[in-house]
């Protein structure tokens, strides 16, 4: 293979952020939703720190021939800056971020609204998997499924 060959690479920028939220369905009883949630349905809320290596954005692309590069890097910092860093850092999921008003803010769902804002701003098809690791115990990776057939 000629090295002005497309070859495909797979490139991965991490973030850290903080925010709190409260795992609650408006779906729920309050006595349901403390059975199914415990601790983290506390009234007041919780927080986490999702640091280092803990979110992750992956993306799959032939490198360009003539930069070398699946992205440029710079470009992929400041559409993750728009996309994560602004709606979620430092912000209560429940009560700052419109799309957790509907929906419950569990570490799945905060995986599907980054998912959809990537999607937002890269080149079609580009995102391979977004990683969330909500503590170093528990860990979800999205790669844009809809639905599982039952």
């Amino acid at each position: 293979m000629s090295p002005r060959s497309a070859r495909l690479a797979r490139l991965s920028r991490s973030v850290t952020f903080s925010a709190c939220h409260r795992l609650h369905s408006k779906s729920l009883s309050d006595e349901e939703n403390l059975k199914l949630f415990g601790k983290c349905n506390n009234p007041n809320g919780h927080g986490h720190n999702y640091k280092g290596r803990q979110l992750i954005s992956i993306l799959a692309r032939g490198i360009d021939p003539v930069s070398g590069m699946v992205m440029n890097l710079t470009d992929l910092k400041e559409y993750m800056q728009e996309a994560i860093m602004e709606p979620l850092d430092h912000k209560n999921l429940d009560k700052d971020v419109p799309y957790f008003s509907e929906v419950v803010s569990t570490t799945e769902n905060v995986a599907v609204f980054i998912w959809d804002n990537l999607q937002k701003l890269l080149p079609q098809g580009i995102l391979y998997k977004v990683e969330v690791h909500e503590t170093e115990q528990n860990v979800v990776v999205y790669k844009g499924e809809q639905t599982i057939v039952k």
